[in-house]
């Protein structure tokens, strides 16, 4: 009898972990990626809650503390750079955690411990999708024709092949806020410190250090506009008009950002959706329910949900029963950090002066001794009681 062939449809973290599992648990796997190499590059992301058994069952819990960040702690500073608060950072589940690495690193490290025989194709992308009653057969850009019992879409937040497969299922809740991301050059002022700074209008400038000699930068702000449909050039000019006088580092940002090969400009959409799977076909990942950096633990839902994916195929000889039992697992995790408290938003982003001292008085009581133990449990997520299913 020959193995189960599945199409994985997006080469980050969530695609790479589902390669990964099914390979490991006796299934052909195709991965089709979009891009034309290996997307390096990106911001931080890290490894909480059980997401870190999952690693430790990949056996990589080394490979990415050697890749770590360097970052020791997240501290936020008025516009002359005065520490004015630091964020709890103790225990592996902190501000910065103790499984901290950046994204393309973290992809790099999948990557490149696959199980031998998962086949990697790059720069082509599913153009249409046929379902029998057997099988999936999927079409490519580039003519390829496939065929196979299970496809797996992996491909973000913007994932056309979800669109065109679940249309009105997919409820996208723009968040009203717009981060720019992008690496510029080190200067001898960086140190280990996530360093956070506010300022009115809501307007963030974050530095974080990485492993590579450079600074990871982030411009973040409320906008109902989504800058990611403009071009690189007319998405700067604007932010640039934004910051004009925002003050401390962010004049040394956006020359940085005018230079960098990897800027990259988010308008923040969570995307939820009522199931996440329909026949032959099934998502994880932000192409699933993005839960955004304000919620947090994208990189740890998506290690786990590649995971809990195959072992609920392992378990059940039905395909139903089994994307049932993943949707059934995974949906407490991701709805955990999907609910945003009331007004997190309008306070992480305060418009005023007043609202800004308030904003920094209220951390200055949550990081306090006696509440700080309460405060770091707001960074844990994808934490829960319930073993990871089995891999039959």
């Amino acid at each position: 009898m020959n193995p189960p062939r599945v199409i994985v449809s997006g080469a980050s973290i969530a695609g790479l972990s589902a390669a990964h599992w099914l390979r490991r648990t006796g299934w052909e796997v195709t991965v089709l990626e979009r891009a034309p190499g290996f997307r390096d590059g990106g911001q931080n992301v890290d490894v909480r809650g059980v997401a870190r058994e999952v690693l430790d069952r990949m056996g990589l819990v080394d490979v990415v503390k050697a890749l770590n960040t360097t970052e020791t702690a997240a501290v936020l500073v008025d516009g002359r750079g005065t520490v004015t608060a630091e964020l709890p950072s103790d225990g592996p589940d902190g501000a910065t955690a103790e499984l901290e690495i950046l994204r393309g690193d973290f992809a790099r490290a999948l990557l490149d411990h696959l199980p031998a025989g998962v086949e990697i194709v790059h720069g082509d992308t599913i153009t249409d999708t046929v379902e029998g009653g057997d099988s999936v057969t999927v079409t490519t850009a580039s003519g390829r024709v496939l065929r196979a019992d299970l496809l797996v879409i992996a491909e973000g937040v913007r994932s056309a092949t979800r669109d065109r497969l679940f249309d009105k299922l997919v409820d996208r809740r723009a968040l009203g806020i717009t981060m720019v991301f992008g690496t510029i050059p080190r200067t001898p002022g960086d140190d280990d410190h996530w360093r956070w700074y506010s300022t009115v209008g809501g307007r963030q400038v974050h530095l974080r250090p990485d492993n590579h000699g450079t600074t990871r930068a982030i411009l973040s702000y409320p906008l109902d506009e989504d800058l990611a449909s403009l071009d690189r050039d007319q998405a700067l000019a604007r932010v640039r008009a934004r910051y004009a006088d925002a003050g401390w580092e962010s004049a040394r940002v956006l020359d940085g950002f005018d230079a960098s090969e990897d800027v990259y400009v988010d308008h923040l959409t969570q995307i939820r959706m009522p199931v996440w799977h329909r026949a032959r076909v099934c998502v994880v990942g932000d192409a699933a329910w993005c839960v955004t950096p304000i919620g947090g633990g994208g990189a740890s839902l998506a290690l786990t949900g590649g995971y809990v994916l195959a072992a609920s195929l392992s378990a059940h000889a039905s395909l139903e029963d089994a994307l049932a039992a993943y949707e059934s697992w995974m949906r407490p995790l991701v709805d955990a950090v999907q609910k945003l408290p009331p007004g997190v938003v309008r306070a992480a982003y305060p418009r005023t002066r007043l609202g800004l001292a308030l904003r920094t008085l209220a951390v200055r009581c949550l990081t306090s001794p006696l509440l700080a133990p309460l405060t770091s449990r707001l960074t844990r997520v994808a934490a829960t009681d319930r073993p990871l299913p089995p891999l039959a």
